[in-house]
């Protein structure tokens, strides 16, 4: 429960004009300063819980220690996690670009999910909590990958989460 209070406070963070990316070039010790926040570490442990959700607990925990092992006793970039978790994918999803989207890019997008007897359409949007008129910036070119997971009435007990990307502003 805590940790889902620091996910809402994050978020309520993140949801604003103001915020920032989790991951952004840096020109001084103060931007540097600035990124260590709490949105950068519980949207960042966010973003790997949605991770894991999404490539299922043992293929994300063989991309972990894949990376723990290839950099062991070294340095390690941003993208360097993303790419061991590619290697484990074998190329079935390219989790560096999906994963880019989000910490690359302030704030996280609305989801609007509408069923029309058995058609399901989703869209996304930058969610914006307030938007001031005097720093608004349009977002319009915001575009997430966003894993969505699913349960269809013709479940069983063994398999019953699906899983759909949506890796465009919307899909069906």
């Amino acid at each position: 429960e805590d940790f889902l209070n620091l996910i809402f406070k994050a978020m309520r963070k993140d949801s604003l004009n103001s915020s920032h990316p989790v991951s952004s070039a840096v020109q001084s010790s103060e931007q540097i300063e600035e990124m260590f926040d709490a949105l950068s570490y519980i949207k960042g442990a966010s973003l790997l819980l949605m991770l894991k959700h999404y490539l299922g607990k043992d293929v994300f925990q063989a991309g972990i220690e894949m990376y723990l092992h290839n950099h062991n006793y070294g340095s390690a970039r941003s993208d360097d996690l993303w790419d061991s978790m590619n290697e484990i994918t074998n190329g079935t999803l390219d989790v560096k670009k999906l994963m880019k989207t989000w910490i690359l890019h302030k704030g996280f997008p609305l989801v609007t999910v509408v069923r029309k007897g058995k058609i399901i359409s989703v869209q996304q949007e930058k969610f914006l909590y307030c938007v001031d008129p005097e720093n608004w910036t349009s977002d319009a070119s915001f575009l997430w990958h966003i894993p969505l997971t699913y349960i269809t009435s013709s479940c069983n007990l063994t398999h019953c989460t699906n899983a759909y990307l949506l890796d465009q502003k919307s899909g069906m």
